[in-house]
């Protein structure tokens, strides 16, 4: 067998070829409904990383599975070519971004081609060109219409590095850094742009339970950041020795606690808080040099003022506290150290009461004793004690209690979600449609006039667009007076909120999307992205597929049914990236070793959810796999060609092979089935059953049966339920690939066909007997399906087996793992585990590792070596 590598360049090129001519990756507009496959569309920084080329083969892969069970599968791709980083390009560059966008796209699109990635590009999108930027400034003048756009003075998030505004969730980590640039973020007042995303804070939380094929991870981080919390709004009244504030209501999720409130705080920027700034030397100094919200600990200053609590009628003392923010509640809240760790570690350190007044749940018959919180804060809900008419009551009746008695307090919703802020002051974005009148004040751009374009490119800093004085110079469409143009441009979060809806008629010229084609198409079957973008783009995509369907017509509520969000790859531990110089060309990969082999790895390397440290053995293991692959078919083809084959002997071992190869078949099926789908294409599966001399002897037979299982593995025929991770099968193979009127591929005059399984399972049950439930009623039961049932069974043949070596040493025959035991059935099968093996033992130890039989070592290596326990013989 031929061991010289393939030449995987010709093998590429050559289907690549053969797929463009056939045009097997367009999807009709007249599909009815076809199967929506996307992945997260990438930001064109110039290279492909391997972040891409996993997120991308995962999608490709799930694409081809289900287009050649004879699906019409929309698979598209475009460019998020907007943003910050572009433009910092182009000004280091001395260039224009948008020149800078065009060639990195053109370079990155060159590489998905070479990686074989099946896209329909007539549908590609692009979204810094104005034919897509209309429809985003289209869209917020709809918002705008429907209530759903503000403009305010507001306190933001200010890069100063970058010169711009950010979201909160672009903001990260407790020391409240820059998304892109790792920045510390400051606090500016400025006029700013707003979609209301609270008006659907809700049905976004409420939707969350709805999506049941989304990791469990990424609906929490979202029902997280929405952070809804019902409660209580308490009124407290403020005083001061020389006069009254009035009321200041704090909300608090547990009103039964109320009794033990011994200090209410505010924060430091809350309006009581700056007027005592004024008045005030300690405040003053605290506010302004100690205050710190992201400190490891709590920290304030106790005022002269004091707060009387609504239900007791007891004066507390008020503190300004860095742990009390001004966007979260009512920028107030009554402080109750004993059920509250942060207010407890507050209490103890400004020297404040700490009273328990909720107790454990006592046992029958018994009173409640209060807990100790000298050193901790009992948190759990229990019966009230020390609360006047409401001890003895359960915490849950007792927060219903208090509220409806209590003056002035009132049910409460509150959210951590905040208005979406989308002004950007910045150049390379969308220009946000609006006009600025001194009569009229803000006026949007008429429809007939849009899109309202950018103009050319200032390199300046700050925002390019206030320096662009020609463009911004205009006049009011309401009464035609002279006006200025917004140079604020959005977020391009707006972008991808949409652009998944785009692709199903990206040439259109009257409308964002064809709303008819969009109700068929959506949503989309199977998402694809990195779990960064769990909160941002998946809360804002969904934000807009709502108010699309309430305001235009959209038959769906929710743009993705299924998600999966891959793991990293990385590097030694750590995540790829160009700002640590730790990442991998694929381009490289794809020049040496081809891109089938890259695809195998990476798909094969670890469960798409999980991450993953890149192994450039792993890369050569792959790729000799496929050399052995090739070698093996073509020494088949070889034989086949002479017409040797060998009578019984070579029946009877293509028998046993293909025996083992369905089973191998079966065992990578289930492995799909549980979601174990990288273990499918692990190569051991296959390379256990390809012999070692495939040109002679009584294995020549069995070599059709392994080609054919090795081939299924890799290329996965839809009939079989496995996705193709090589798409090009090493060597070329024979036919032409042609799409059939059903929408699958036609190779060597076999049509890939859906399976189509009966509707109702009742009617065709497979056997006599019906199940109550409408299953076959000779299907396994659920006991003795899934994971632990395997491991029963593993467990019994391990041993039956145990038992028949037992028997065999009885009767005087050896068992496995001796000298005199080689030939036994077993023995051969498990020295190619071993060897098949041999990859990882050298990936660990960066050694050469080498198996050999007893009866081919060294009398000394032989000795050593014990049944099932092999002889390791380390060469210095």
């Amino acid at each position: 067998m031929s061991d010289e590598q393939y030449d995987h360049a010709a093998v590429e090129s050559r289907w690549q070829a053969a797929w463009d001519d056939a045009d097997v990756y367009r999807t009709p507009d007249d599909a009815e409904d076809p199967t929506y496959v996307l992945g997260m569309y990438p930001y064109p920084s110039g290279k492909l990383h391997m972040g891409h080329v996993r997120n991308y083969t995962i999608t490709d892969a799930y694409a081809r599975y289900r287009r050649m069970r004879g699906d019409d599968v929309l698979h598209p791709m475009g460019w998020d070519a907007f943003g910050l980083p572009a433009e910092n390009a182009a000004k280091e560059r001395d260039t224009n971004p948008r020149d800078w966008t065009f060639d990195c796209i053109d370079t990155m699109k060159g590489q998905m081609e070479s990686m074989g990635f099946g896209y329909d590009w007539g549908r590609e999108v692009t979204t810094c060109v104005p034919e897509y930027y209309r429809w985003n400034q289209w869209l917020f003048t709809r918002f705008h219409e429907e209530g759903l756009v503000e403009r305010r003075d507001a306190e933001v998030n200010w890069c100063p590095n970058c010169e711009t505004v950010l979201a909160d969730e672009q903001v990260e980590g407790d020391a409240e850094l820059c998304w892109r640039c790792d920045t510390p973020v400051e606090q500016r007042e400025l006029d700013q742009w707003f979609l209301r995303i609270t008006e659907y804070a809700d049905e976004l939380a409420d939707y969350i339970d709805e999506l049941e094929r989304w990791p469990d991870s990424v609906r929490q981080m979202q029902r997280n950041w929405i952070g809804r919390q019902y409660g209580t709004r308490l009124p407290f009244e403020v005083e001061a020795a020389d006069g009254s504030y009035g009321t200041v209501e704090a909300f608090t999720t547990r009103a039964d606690t109320v009794c033990g409130a011994t200090f209410f705080a505010l924060a430091p920027d809350h309006p009581i808080a700056e007027e005592l700034v004024e008045s005030d030397d300690d405040v003053h100094e605290f506010v302004h040099h100690e205050a710190d919200p992201d400190g490891d600990e709590p920290n304030g200053v106790e005022t002269d003022l004091v707060a009387t609590n609504p239900v007791t009628g007891d004066e507390v003392p008020v503190f300004v506290a860095d742990f009390v923010l001004s966007d979260v509640g009512t920028g107030a809240l009554m402080g109750v150290p004993g059920h509250d760790d942060r207010d407890h570690v507050f209490a103890s350190k400004m020297g404040v009461d700490i009273d328990p007044v909720i107790a454990p749940e006592p046992a029958d018959g018994e009173e409640p004793e209060p807990p100790d919180v000298s050193e901790a804060a009992f948190t759990d809900d229990g019966v009230l004690v020390d609360s006047g008419e409401y001890s003895g009551v359960d915490s849950e009746t007792a927060r219903e209690r208090i509220t409806a008695d209590t003056e002035g307090a009132e049910e409460a919703t509150q959210y951590r979600l905040r208005d979406w802020g989308i002004s950007r002051q910045r150049y390379w974005g969308t220009p946000i449609p609006v006009v600025h009148c001194d009569d009229c004040g803000p006026v949007l751009v008429p429809e007939a006039d849009l899109p309202v374009e950018l103009p050319a490119f200032v390199n300046t800093t700050g925002n390019p667009l206030d320096a662009a004085e020609e463009w911004k110079r205009t006049t009011c469409p309401d009464c035609g007076a002279d006006a200025v143009r917004e140079t604020d441009t959005m977020d391009t979060f707006v972008d991808s909120s949409w652009y998944f809806l785009r692709y199903v008629s990206p040439g259109l010229d009257d409308a964002p999307f064809d709303m008819e084609r969009a109700n068929d198409w959506m949503p989309v079957d199977q998402y694809v992205g990195g779990i960064e973008h769990a909160v941002m783009h998946l809360l804002y995509s969904r934000f807009f597929t709502k108010v699309l369907a309430d305001e235009e017509g959209l038959e769906h509520r929710e743009p993705f049914t299924n998600l999966l969000a891959h793991g990293m790859v990385q590097l030694e531990g750590e995540k790829m990236s160009k700002s640590k110089g730790n990442t991998v060309s694929p381009q490289r990969i794809v020049d040496e070793y081809g891109a089938d082999t890259a695809r195998l790895f990476i798909m094969q390397a670890a469960q798409p959810d999980r991450a993953f440290d890149w192994s450039e053995e792993g890369v050569r293991s792959t790729n000799r796999f496929l050399t052995r692959l090739k070698g093996m078919v073509e020494a088949f083809d070889a034989d086949e060609a002479t017409g040797e084959r060998d009578g019984e002997a070579q029946r009877v071992s293509a028998d046993r092979v293909a025996r083992d190869s369905k089973s191998g078949v079966r065992r990578r099926r289930d492995r799909r089935r549980r979601r174990r789908r990288h273990r499918g294409v692990r190569r051991p599966d296959v390379q256990r059953r390809a012999p070692r001399d495939a040109g002679t002897g009584r294995d020549a037979a069995a070599v059709p049966r392994v080609r054919g299982a090795t081939r299924r593995h890799v290329r996965a025929r839809p009939r079989r339920g496995r996705a193709p991770t090589g798409p090009r099968r090493p060597p070329s193979g024979r036919g032409t690939v042609r799409r059939t009127r059903r929408g699958g591929l036609r190779r060597g005059g076999r049509v890939a066909q859906r399976r189509r399984r009966p509707r109702d399972r009742r009617e065709a049950p497979r056997s006599g007997r019906e199940h109550p439930r409408g299953r076959p009623s000779d299907r396994r039961s659920r006991r003795h399906r899934g994971p632990r049932a395997d491991r029963h069974r593993r467990h019994a043949r391990v041993e039956v087996r145990g038992a028949r070596d037992r028997r065999r040493e009885r009767r005087g025959r050896p068992h496995l793992g001796t000298d005199a035991g080689v030939g036994h059935p077993r023995a051969g099968r498990r020295r190619r585990l071993v060897v098949a093996a041999t990859w990882l033992v050298e990936r660990e130890f960066d050694a050469p590792v080498r198996v050999v039989r007893a009866t081919e070592a060294d009398d000394e290596t032989a000795r050593t070596a014990e049944p099932g326990r092999p002889a390791i013989d380390i060469v210095e």
